[in-house]
């Protein structure tokens, strides 16, 4: 796999030396996080102290402390995840040459030879809170490690600003054209993807298929018209038999 193949030594020549661009997460989505996980939080700690007070009247009980614990420690890690995504989301590594994205309490790295830009998409879930709460309009973008099977995406509504978003976007579309992983013919495709021999040949027998299909429709409709005009002769001259 001959990565430098595919890269632009002039557009890499002007992407900056050093520096880290980072990009924070959305404030409001962040607030709404802490809140609703020390509500819940609170509510499993409940859960989990009646459980334990009335543990002697049942397995039931000890059941219901066990998972009220085991809630509230999910929500506990929620809550301090929502001060990681407060200092960067998504960062561009200059130094080291990396998109940074911050998943939960990790961090995933995509060497910028392996990374490709592209405009994402919402799902049917994001879709229905895009069109009743994100009145402005919301955009996506995807940022995938090419010879990965995983890709992720970011929106507008994950980070900061609007213009946090456009300023990432444009710094990623950079990257990705002037390092050029999306030409490799050893990344990962997609199941809508071919190879180039792979695809001309599937055209091709569709093409062939579709031809043989209209010839059987052609064929069957000169048969039908043949079967329509003996029919009509066949009537006229039982007609004229009768006239007679």
């Amino acid at each position: 796999m001959d990565i430098e193949a595919f890269q632009n030594k002039e557009l890499i020549a002007k992407l900056p030396k050093e520096g880290v661009h980072c990009y924070a997460g959305n404030p409001g989505k962040i607030m709404r996080n802490r809140v609703l996980s020390l509500v819940m939080f609170a509510l499993s700690a409940a859960l989990a102290v009646v459980g334990i007070i009335n543990r002697a009247n049942g397995m039931l009980m000890l059941i219901l402390a066990c998972i009220g614990i085991l809630l509230a420690v999910c929500f506990v890690l929620v809550f301090c995840q929502t001060f990681l995504v407060a200092k960067f989301r998504v960062a561009v590594d200059y130094n080291n040459k990396n998109i940074v994205l911050r998943y939960r309490y990790s961090k995933i790295l995509i060497p910028f030879e392996n990374f490709d830009a592209r405009d994402g998409s919402p799902d049917q879930a994001e879709a229905m809170i895009d069109k009743n709460f994100n009145k402005e309009g919301n955009a996506y973008l995807v940022l995938d490690d090419v010879f990965e099977d995983a890709c992720y995406q970011t929106s507008i509504a994950d980070l900061e600003s609007r213009e946090d978003f456009e300023k990432l976007k444009a710094d990623c579309v950079a990257i990705a054209e002037a390092y050029g992983a999306r030409n490799s013919k050893d990344k990962v495709k997609f199941y809508y993807e071919t190879d180039d021999e792979k695809g001309s040949s599937g055209d091709a027998d569709m093409d062939a298929i579709i031809e043989e299909a209209r010839n059987e429709q052609k064929a069957a409709k000169s048969v039908k018209s043949e079967e329509d005009s003996e029919e009509s002769e066949e009537a006229s001259e039982e007609e004229k038999k009768e006239e007679e």
